[in-house]
């Protein structure tokens, strides 16, 4: 990565040219680089910043201390106009908002020194991103649909054209529904990474969870609860053995493609466009009226509303999802449509029984 020289300004006052001032503003964008960057992001989120605030530069017809809300209301209506996701139009007006705040806190008064002009803060309560406009929300299917699905897929393993490939996805969304790991995290499992000796179930070693702001791989162990415990033992021992002969090598691929690196002397990894496409292609089998709509990240909520409805508590649903907060965990839970109701009456059911039928 390469950034400006830094240099001091604490006395100056003016610009003497407009080259002058680039550099400066060029300044401004360096050391919030630097500043990231000891924050402890990874260099790919720093360069997708730098790229967000130089974006946003692009439209504007001064400096950037120059920009105010009437900018950012333009910059963002011209991402939708473009046809950008919600999401993505959120996440740059979180890095927007982020970069005015590194700079009001560090360079307002140089700022208003050298030019006069007072920074602010673009994105406001007004063109700010709400969480309730980041898309449709992922409502998961029922307990029911979601055992069609499976148990047809299961019980077509034995009669499919190509078996391997049809176990491995069937084994890959099963980890979704179950554990609710990201397609991400399942595709870079290696064998080595399950442990059957750790814990009552033993504990899939997620290697590459997601972490927060850029700030690279987040690991966690994962207990196999859910009967994953088991699902990973038929894997194991009737499926995996057949991909290759790298089936013992700890570092090979818990989830294969059929491709077999030479090389290496193992296996390739499944990629995760293929994952996803066994899903699609299931669904509109057993399904269909979830075609379009099922992906691995909805079997992520239903993991997590599944799990909630079956009594874990918050917290080790958490722990399972490898969420950073709790907040987060909350969103993901989606409970059945008699839930308060039900809620009614077991807490008047303990009422009577602490009160022994006097209520």
């Amino acid at each position: 990565m390469r950034l400006a020289a830094v240099r001091s300004i604490g006395s100056a006052r003016g610009f003497r040219d407009e080259q002058d001032a680039a550099d400066f503003e060029q300044e401004i964008v360096d050391q919030y680089a630097l500043a990231m960057a000891a924050a402890g992001l990874t260099d790919a989120h720093i360069l997708v910043a730098r790229a967000t605030v130089f974006e946003f530069r692009q439209g504007l017809a001064a400096p950037l201390w120059t920009a105010g809300p009437d900018d950012a209301d333009r910059f963002l209506s011209g991402l939708r106009r473009a046809g950008r996701a919600v999401s993505t139009r959120a996440g740059k007006a979180g890095v927007l908002a982020q970069f005015y705040d590194f700079a009001i806190t560090r360079y307002q008064a140089d700022v208003h020194a050298l030019t006069g002009f007072v920074l602010e803060q673009p994105i406001d309560e007004f063109n700010r991103q709400s969480g309730n406009s980041l898309g449709r929300i992922r409502v998961p299917p029922s307990d029911a649909e979601v055992e069609v699905l499976f148990a047809g897929w299961r019980s077509s393993l034995s009669s499919a054209r190509k078996f391997l490939p049809a176990a491995r996805d069937y084994f890959a969304a099963s980890l979704w529904r179950r554990l609710g790991l990201r397609i991400s995290e399942s595709a870079k499992l290696d064998i080595r990474d399950w442990r059957p000796d750790l814990g009552e179930f033993g504990k899939l070693h997620v290697r590459f969870g997601k972490g927060s702001r850029g700030r690279g791989a987040k690991p966690r162990l994962v207990p196999a609860i859910n009967g994953t415990d088991r699902l990973i033992d038929w894997w194991l021992a009737e499926v995996r053995h057949l991909f290759g002969p790298d089936w013992e090598d700890p570092d090979a691929p818990m989830i294969p493609s059929e491709r077999f690196d030479a090389e290496l002397g193992r296996c390739q990894r499944a990629s995760d466009d293929v994952l996803r496409q066994g899903l699609k292609a299931q669904t509109a089998v057993f399904l269909p009226a979830w075609v379009g709509r099922m992906t691995p990240h909805v079997l992520r909520h239903y993991c997590a509303s599944s799990l909630y409805g079956a009594g874990m508590d918050l917290k080790a649903i958490q722990e399972v999802l490898g969420h950073e907060w709790l907040s987060t965990t909350t969103r993901y839970i989606h409970v059945s449509s008699d839930h308060v109701e039900q809620a009614w009456v077991n807490a008047n059911r303990r009422l009577e029984t602490r009160f022994g039928g006097r209520v």
